[in-house]
């Protein structure tokens, strides 16, 4: 596992590189003082995991993160903070940050959190190896193997999210075993329009999953207030809505706001549909 640290200050870099080496964390691939210098190391070692600070003069650790995903976003991301802003803390993960880690250094969490991001890369990888032993299998049966384990994640997502009992919820995934299996996009298409491939009854079954998405937000809102930290709010705040509506739910619920969030149903659909051959 090779890492990579973005960090100005040359004894927090000193202190990673011993408790990663000594720690056997991984391979030290190098590191930077700065942002703009970085980011021309990244994309020439494209390291497993980067290690990056958060508040850095020139280029700060957000806006280097949200230039390398767009580049290689199998690249891992730990952001080095003292930062305790949930705004910040939030455009963090919008930009893909896996993990934090703050500062002062402790070298048990930083043992916690590369070990939690190695193992995440581990399994990605064991999973990739694992598909491509099943390359010869016959063609009808790997579509219904993938057909059935795409059902069973997104119902996975809908349990984990509380929707599963909701009346929409198996409107939601007619809508996306339909836009699997024919290859098509969301964008594509009103949610209307998806509807109409299912009942006449269009406005009706949209209200439906309008719904059900909306119970899936405020689950989540109410999860992020309890713990913004939690990583099923982490993932699917971000990954199935807007995180901003998230957010604008959050002060609904706590009263600080009379405005409620709002779902982006073609988002929602996307995101799941992503997440059906991709997480889960």
């Amino acid at each position: 596992m090779n890492i990579f640290i973005v960090e100005d200050d040359i004894n927090i870099i000193r202190l990673l590189e011993r408790i990663i080496t000594d720690r056997g964390l991984g391979n030290l691939f190098g590191y930077s003082n700065d942002g703009a210098n970085g980011l021309k190391e990244i994309q020439r070692l494209i390291p497993d995991i980067v290690l990056v600070d958060l508040l850095m003069p020139g280029k700060d650790g957000i806006s280097l993160v949200k230039e390398v995903k767009t580049m290689y976003p199998e690249i891992q991301f730990i952001m080095i903070s003292q930062v305790s802003s949930k705004d910040m803390i939030g455009k963090a993960y919008q930009s893909g940050v896996e993990y934090f880690i703050s500062k002062p250094i402790n070298a048990i969490e930083v043992e916690s959190v590369i070990g939690k991001v190695g193992d995440k890369l581990y399994v990605n990888r064991k999973l990739i190896q694992i598909q491509s032993l099943f390359t010869n299998d016959s063609n009808e049966n790997k579509e219904k193997e993938k057909n059935n384990n795409r059902s069973e994640k997104i119902k996975r997502i809908m349990r984990i999210i509380g929707i599963s009992g909701e009346a929409g919820s198996q409107d939601i995934l007619n809508l996306i075993e339909h836009l699997i299996q024919s290859k098509e996009s969301v964008e594509d298409f009103t949610i209307r329009e998806l509807c109409s491939k299912f009942t006449d009854q269009t406005k009706t079954m949209e209200q439906r999953i309008r719904r059900t998405a909306m119970v899936g937000m405020i689950n989540l809102a109410n999860l992020g207030i309890e713990d913004y930290m939690n990583e099923v709010f982490i993932e699917y705040s971000n990954g199935l809505y807007n995180f901003e509506q998230v957010k604008t739910e959050m002060d609904y619920i706590r009263g600080k706001s009379k405005k409620r969030g709002k779902v982006n149903l073609k988002k929602f659909i996307d995101g799941m549909v992503f997440y059906s051959g991709n997480n889960g």
